[in-house]
């Protein structure tokens, strides 16, 4: 089955490439595009995508407003920021306002691909640009310099996880998947898999960019 993909761009250029680009992979569907953020949520409305890839500054309703609306209003759509900007400010606001991905415009069709089919199945993604701008901000309560955060400033923040639990916290705002984190811990998929849903009861959270938010709060 086809994952059905909403394009929303302000530039009917971009708009058009991206929808060229989406419809040479077998896997996409684009079932309609938009201009600004007030006709991605009629948009969302009307043809309930699987998928917004969803540009940040816009006129009128921009980005991360509309991003709010559509998953307030449909939980089941997942929002994937497609954009130029890759500021802290960016990235927070439209991880706040419920996208579960980021990507800025360099990227290629594999990697939109990627990130569609991802956050489609529920989880988060990032680039490598926002994936660093992530590890650093996880790591500026304790050190100057953007290095990697340690689970003990994560435990500071959030007393009630456990070291582990703190270990795939910040895994997960880093953009890792299940098994990924399995690897890099030595642990098994439905061991990640328990620790992440401990993890997002003890956050107040229901899925891996609000657990995000949380972190960049």
């Amino acid at each position: 089955m086809s994952i059905r993909v909403l394009v929303v761009d302000d530039q009917a250029i971009v708009r058009d490439g991206l929808v060229t680009v989406l419809s040479l992979v077998p896997d996409l569907e684009v079932v309609g595009q938009a201009a600004d953020g007030a006709q991605a949520i009629a948009a969302v409305d009307e043809h309930l995508p699987d998928v917004v890839l969803m540009d940040l500054r816009m006129p009128g309703v921009d980005g991360p407003t509309a991003t709010a609306r559509i998953t307030e209003q449909h939980p089941g759509v997942a929002v994937l920021v497609l954009t130029t900007y890759a500021d802290d400010d960016s990235i927070t606001t439209a991880l706040r306002a419920g996208a579960r991905g980021y990507l800025t415009k360099d990227a290629g069709r594999v990697e939109i691909a990627t990130a569609v089919r991802a956050v489609a199945s529920g989880q988060t993604t990032f680039d490598a640009a926002v994936g660093a701008r992530l590890v650093a901000h996880l790591a500026a309560p304790t050190a100057p310099a953007p290095t990697p955060a340690t689970p003990l400033s994560l435990r500071e923040r959030f007393p009630d996880l456990t070291p582990r639990e703190a270990d795939v916290l910040e895994r997960i705002a880093a953009g890792r998947t299940n098994p990924e984190i399995a690897a890099e811990l030595f642990l098994t998929v439905p061991t990640v898999k328990s620790y992440v849903n401990q993890v997002f009861q003890k956050l107040d959270v229901r899925s891996r960019a609000e657990a995000v938010a949380r972190v960049l709060r």
